[in-house]
């Protein structure tokens, strides 16, 4: 009698492990964390500001005056922050903008040149003499714009600054009414050199931070010594950016300079009948012309730190020399605007 074979036993179902199902998720979550950084790291495109200030002057109904366009332009470039890929990131608390650095330090440097803008617009070009009742919009939204750039509590950054777009409206709406009398815009060559006066103060210390990118002899005398104390040789410094801000400072000057060259576009336009006065408009020019160049496309994926003259490019050092080129200029057409 045949003994009948046992059946053979079914194969066991292999279970997932518990470490792959932990892994795959976080595995996607770093994925898209990494695209949506690739993603909002990008600055936003130039504008035409007389092109964008005509269109929404017809959108409300109002006329062109002078002034306009500077003030339009401070708008347009403050909703750049928050209407940008991403949003405003300066002020993210999770990822992927909390670990970002590039685009907050552009926002920063962005946010710096409207914050000059808004100051002069405040003090200088609304009002006809120092002792002129500054106009009351301009006045609320100057320190709105001062807020700090990383609060995200309540009130956060953005309200603040969206309060100030709101404040900035009303004085451009006010600019443009002929029924109105109580909002001015002077374009004056006095006006416009004391903010220039600011303008170049900036660009100098950015030129400066940029250069530092491979350290460099600071000579300097110390503050708040006296001329007997200075007699002798003045001490040299050896000044280096440390190797994690370089890309900070670089990227704060991007966003200065793309802000800037939108005002200063704005101001060739509200300003153009002193400029041609003071055969000052060539002059202005050639500032635009710098600030151009120094926002050409970055054609490598990090910034490049290599010797002044070494195989590797310094990017730092070609944006610094733009930057000084266009203060070099801002200081001969202040030079014009002062002549009578």
């Amino acid at each position: 009698m045949n003994a009948t074979a046992a059946p053979s036993p079914a194969p066991r179902r292999r279970r997932r492990p518990l470490s792959l199902a932990i892994a795959l998720p976080i595995a996607v979550l770093i994925l898209l964390v990494l695209f949506f950084m690739w993603w909002w790291d990008k600055e936003p495109e130039q504008f035409d500001p007389v092109q964008v200030t005509t269109a929404h002057m017809k959108e409300i109904g109002r006329p062109m005056s002078t002034g306009a366009v500077t003030t339009y332009t401070l708008i347009k470039s403050v909703d750049t922050l928050t209407d940008k890929r991403g949003g405003y990131l300066s002020n993210d608390k999770l990822p992927p903008g909390s670990i970002m650095d590039n685009m907050p330090n552009w926002e920063f440097g962005s946010l710096t040149a409207s914050r000059d803008l808004v100051r002069a617009l405040r003090n200088d070009f609304s009002r006809s003499q120092t002792q002129s009742t500054e106009d009351k919009s301009l006045g609320e939204a100057d320190p709105l714009l001062n807020s700090p750039n990383d609060r995200w509590l309540f009130p956060s950054s953005e309200s603040q600054y969206g309060k100030a777009v709101d404040d900035l409206n009303d004085y451009l709406g006010r600019l443009s009414d002929a029924e109105d009398g109580n909002a001015h815009f002077y374009a004056r060559a006095d006006n416009l050199a004391d903010y220039l006066q600011t303008v170049s103060a900036r660009l100098g210390s950015l030129s400066q931070r940029l250069s530092a990118s491979v350290g460099q002899l600071k000579v300097d005398a110390a503050p708040n010594a006296d001329v007997a104390a200075n007699a002798g040789p003045a001490k040299a410094v050896y000044v280096k950016t440390p190797w994690n801000k370089i890309d900070d400072n670089f990227y704060e000057a991007r966003g200065y300079t793309w802000t800037l060259l939108e005002q200063l576009k704005a101001i060739r336009h509200d300003f153009a009948p002193i400029l041609r006065s003071k055969n000052a408009d060539a002059s202005l020019q050639q500032v635009i012309r710098e600030l151009e160049e120094s926002q050409k496309s970055l054609g490598s994926p990090v910034v490049l730190n290599g010797s002044p003259f070494g195989f590797f490019a310094n990017h730092s050092l070609v944006m610094a020399n733009y930057i000084s080129r266009a203060n070099a200029a801002i200081i001969d057409l202040r030079g014009l605007l002062g002549r009578g």
